[in-house]
């Protein structure tokens, strides 16, 4: 009961952080205050603002596509770009991301309006190898919806578009251009116009409408701050390419066509002032377009239940069998009357009997230990806003850096287990919780790596970041788990309430419910079924560029999915031990670490049925970052399914009278 009412206290903390988590966003960056060329404006001594600017510059990032997990640099791509300027750095998680941010020739006046400013023209020749080339991965870029993601002032700039229902989606992001078949049948922003109809033509959309929203600061003196950047991706033809007008019509390109070609880029800008939005709530046009919240609610109430139902289950055998057995087995005075009895007391001198494969179990714990406290303590700052969409990179850059430090919390604990199963070798034991989970992950990331590389790819991670990663690995992560260890091996062993008898008992037949494959299926069940709705704007998240910002609810799934990983182990470790199955350690370890099998299964499912990724370089890098996922996903649950068993084992064998 103790433990129900900590959790309902923990849920009710948890709704409050929700309810702040979704209604305040902490910015990556201060403002930035806007004021028009030339203007003087005064602050509360009449003295001039020095960190007024005029000048709105405009920076891009990667593009990229639900068709292609690869994503590439706007250079990649034989767009208008600008050299002279220094790239604004990136921190590691926008490395890791592939994002890569650079300044770009599109620059503006604040309130100066432009009509169909000039960018650059780019030209190009069929017959010419380079030509062809460049023109050819243009055609790529349109025929996978590769997207352009531009960036004002820390914000995306969006375009808006009415969807189902008269709702209006802001996507931050636009694309290169489309493409109609052979059969004539638009395909993805072709059928936003009427005009795109020509069959096996590529349209181009080589102009934008530009629109800056900004909010005038009043009784402060700091000029204008910028809370809206929208945009309108067009396609013209201009009359005279040398001197866009933008009249004619469509900028097309039939994929028959040969000889020379020429495109010019221009773009229109201008400001209006919106009184209504605030600075600090910026994002939330583009969070409130997102249809997510209603399925988010549906999603916890799911989980709700069924941490009710499996919290009436636990509680029930806590209080009322379990409560009767050790009353009964307390009350027994002769050897004959416990001849007679049954269940789980008989297996006293067994049920802490060293598991076999002891070392892989003890390391498995360690990076699971790891783990759970990284994805905490990054989620609990998700929650309070440190992570939001405005401060690139840093969810990735935090979770990195969290795991490097937990490096201690990782050896003590695999130490400790090791030591209480009876094992000697721990150097070996160290050495294993240092390098092999995080070898393997490393392992795949590096072929992965290796596939981006050679595609070309802008999430290709450069060679300076990985020797960084192993530097943080080797330099910091294991000596703190050489640290951790120490302390963990120098402790005197794990105390059990009863003595291991030198004779193991004979396990008796078990049923088919009571077998450990049928019960560890169907232990993950209830775990995944907290979270698979999640799940689903997760990897929307990761795969279909989708921007997630609700940590409130995550964290309150996270908890969810530690208290339902906790009871379903629980319940079933009873089971077995009823049943004289005194094998607990693996089975509750793998009982709740098959959630990982169920995510796998999903992903899958996702990938077949959500996603239109094409290519194999893609589905090779879909698969391999998922299997990545799915380990971490299996020593996070599996270790919290284990420390659950190991608790109630100790607490149920430590309130029997033994002889």
């Amino acid at each position: 009961m103790c433990a129900l009412r900590r959790a309902r206290g923990s849920v009710l903390v948890i709704f409050l952080l929700l309810h702040s988590a979704t209604s305040f966003y902490l910015p990556g960056l201060a403002p930035v205050s806007f004021c028009e060329p030339g203007s003087v404006q005064a602050g509360k001594d009449n003295d001039v603002l020095p960190d007024c600017k005029s000048t709105i510059e405009m920076f891009v990032n990667r593009l990229d596509s639900v068709e292609s997990v690869l994503p590439y640099e706007y250079k990649a791509f034989d767009f208008c770009t600008i050299d002279s300027e220094k790239r604004p750095s990136e921190n590691l998680g926008q490395v890791l991301f592939g994002e890569r941010i650079e300044p770009s020739p599109y620059k503006f006046e604040f309130k100066k309006k432009q009509e169909c400013k000039h960018v650059c023209t780019k030209a190009y020749d069929t017959t010419n190898a380079q030509d062809k080339g460049r023109l050819d991965f243009l055609k790529k870029g349109m025929l996978l919806n590769y997207q352009h993601h531009w960036i004002v002032d820390n914000m995306p700039v969006t375009w808006c578009y009415d969807v189902e229902d008269g709702q209006k989606f802001c996507n931050p992001g636009f694309p290169i251009g489309c493409y109609v078949n052979e059969a004539g049948r638009p395909k993805d922003a072709c059928v936003v116009n009427s005009e795109f109809n020509d069959k096996d033509t590529f349209y181009f959309f080589n102009h934008v409408d530009i629109t800056i929203h900004y909010h005038v600061v009043e009784n402060e003196g700091t000029g204008a701050r910028l809370v809206a950047a929208k945009m309108e991706p067009k396609s013209y033809k201009h009359s005279k390419v040398e001197a866009p007008d933008c009249t004619g019509g469509p900028m097309d390109l039939s994929n028959k066509f040969s000889g020379e070609f020429k495109i010019a880029y221009t773009y229109s800008v201008q400001f209006v002032e919106d009184k209504n939005i605030r600075w600090a709530s910026r994002w939330d046009y583009i969070l409130e377009s997102m249809p997510h919240t209603n399925i988010q609610w549906f999603s916890i109430m799911n989980s709700l239940v069924i941490v009710l139902f499996l919290s009436g289950m636990v509680a029930m055998i806590m209080l009322r069998t379990l409560h009767k057995d050790i009353a009964r087995y307390n009350q027994i005075d002769s050897v004959e009357d416990a001849q007679e009895e049954f269940g789980w007391k008989l297996v006293h001198g067994d049920v802490f009997r060293p598991p076999r494969k002891g070392m892989l179990l003890s390391v498995f714990l360690g990076s699971g230990t790891q783990i759970f406290l990284m994805t905490f303590v990054t989620l609990f700052f998700a929650c309070l806003g440190f992570l939001s969409p405005a401060n690139r990179g840093a969810l990735m850059t935090c979770a990195v850096v969290l795991w490097v430090l937990l490096g201690t919390p990782a050896g003590y604990v695999a130490a400790r287990f090791y030591k209480s199963f009876g094992g000697e070798k721990w150097k070996t034991n160290v050495l294993l919780t240092c390098f092999l989970c995080p070898g393997v992950v490393f392992a795949d990331f590096f072929v992965m790596n290796l596939i981006l590389w050679g595609e070309g790819s802008s999430a290709a991670m450069p060679f300076g970041t990985l020797v960084a990663i192993l530097a943080l690995w080797f330099c910091i992560s294991v000596p703190l788990t050489f640290i951790g260890a120490y302390f963990g091996f120098k402790k005197t062993g794990i105390e059990h309430p009863v003595r291991t008898n030198q004779i193991p008992r004979q396990i008796p037949e078990q049923s088919f419910y009571t077998k450990p494959l049928p019960g560890i299926v169907m232990g993950g069940i209830l775990p995944f079924g907290c979270i698979f709705i999640q799940l689903f704007f997760i990897l929307n998240s990761i795969w279909s560029h989708q921007m997630y910002y609700m940590f409130g609810f995550l964290f309150l799934v996270f908890i969810i999915l530690v208290i339902t990983c906790s009871e379903a182990t629980i319940l079933l470790c009873y089971f077995h031990l009823c049943a004289e199955d005194y094998h607990w350690q693996w089975r509750s370890f793998l009982t709740s670490g098959f959630t990982a099998v169920y995510f796998l299964i999903y992903a899958i499912h996702y990938f077949f049925s959500k996603l239109q990724i094409t290519g194999l370089a893609s589905t090779i890098l879909y698969f391999g970052y998922t299997m990545i996922m799915a380990l971490i996903f299996f020593l996070f649950t599996g270790t919290i399914g284990f420390f659950a068993c190991f608790w109630f084992v100790t607490k149920i064998y430590s309130v029997v009278k033994v002889d």
